[in-house]
């Protein structure tokens, strides 16, 4: 009997047969792993050395300002990078009551809870539209809003106090609160438009092949699947509503009805006459913890929010 025996060799290799072999993997060699090892370490590092350091430059004049809050008007002068002695509490109640930053707080509370509700339903509204809807001028009144956004408010003040004074808004939390709200609402629109474009519209045609109306489906189910970008939004709008300062000073100018940014302004010009410092330090740290707060609270769907319409 005869046997016979088959090699196999290797694809490549000198006596291989002919056609076509499994393919080959390169391997980079282990000096070429090393570097590029090397390399992104080196750049970790390095972003992660920015990182600290950005962080150091934000955080340390808040937290300079919340322990400088708790001294005594001494205290700052002499001694403004050391700790208290003590939590000087009195500091913030003085700042509370004395300074009126309690009637602040709740103007500021009034108003730009108003104007957020407002400008979220119906920017909301108009982005869906936009977004959802084909119509003779959609892009020309996408485009309008967009505009809103380069203009600067600064050139509306005077038209607009003539405005709000025929109409007898001046003075008034409800008519700040429609300003508040004409001012948002281009960033709004534009940016919850993006958003409202990359939900899925088979949700919305098994809503209508189910019988919903428009308002149904968008109260119902577009606008819960809109949340990360209505938090997002909805914090931004916070962020400025809260901080605003310019449109009421020009547009509320009764004492009993002033927002916060106009109470921490008029409490910085008394303390020249008074030197109550410390209690100028508290007030601005009560002005601080509701941002600070309702930033941590909500980070997480910021991101969310900002990177849902990234990818589709």
């Amino acid at each position: 009997m005869k046997t016979t025996d088959t090699a196999t060799t290797g694809v490549g290799t000198p006596g291989s047969p002919a056609g076509p072999g499994p393919a080959v993997t390169k391997i980079a060699p282990p000096a070429a792993r090393r570097t590029a090892k090397a390399e992104g370490a080196a750049l970790n590092v390095f972003s992660h050395g920015v990182l600290i350091i950005w962080a150091i430059m934000v955080v340390m004049p808040l937290l300079w300002a919340v322990m400088t809050s708790f001294k005594t008007d001494k205290a700052i002068f002499t001694s403004p990078w050391s700790l208290p002695d003590k939590l000087h509490f009195e500091n913030w109640s003085r700042a509370w009551t004395e300074a009126h930053m309690s009637d602040y707080f709740l103007n500021t509370l009034l108003v730009v809870g108003g104007s957020l509700v407002g400008t979220l339903l119906l920017g909301s509204m108009a982005a869906y539209v936009l977004a959802r809807f084909d119509f003779p001028g959609n892009r020309f009144i996408y485009f309008l809003f967009i505009g809103g956004m380069s203009f600067p408010i600064i050139l509306a003040l005077v038209p607009l106090f003539y405005v709000m004074q025929n109409m007898a808004l001046l003075n008034t939390q409800h008519g700040l609160i429609l300003v508040y709200i004409a001012y948002s609402l281009p960033f709004t629109v534009f940016f919850l438009t993006a958003f409202f474009r990359t939900l899925p519209t088979s949700v919305a045609e098994a809503a209508f092949v189910d019988g919903a109306s428009h308002t149904r489906t968008f109260f119902q189910v577009m606008l819960p699947m809109a949340r990360p970008g209505l938090i997002s939004v909805g914090i931004f709008n916070f962020l400025g509503q809260w901080n605003q300062y310019l449109l009421p000073t020009v547009l509320n100018t009764d004492p009993e009805k002033k927002v916060l940014s106009q109470g921490l302004v008029q409490l910085a010009v008394s303390q020249g006459y008074k030197g109550d410092w410390s209690g100028l330090f508290a007030g601005l740290v009560m002005a601080m913890l509701p941002v600070l707060a309702a930033y941590i609270v909500f980070q997480r769907q910021v991101v969310a929010g900002l990177t849902a319409g990234a990818v589709k």
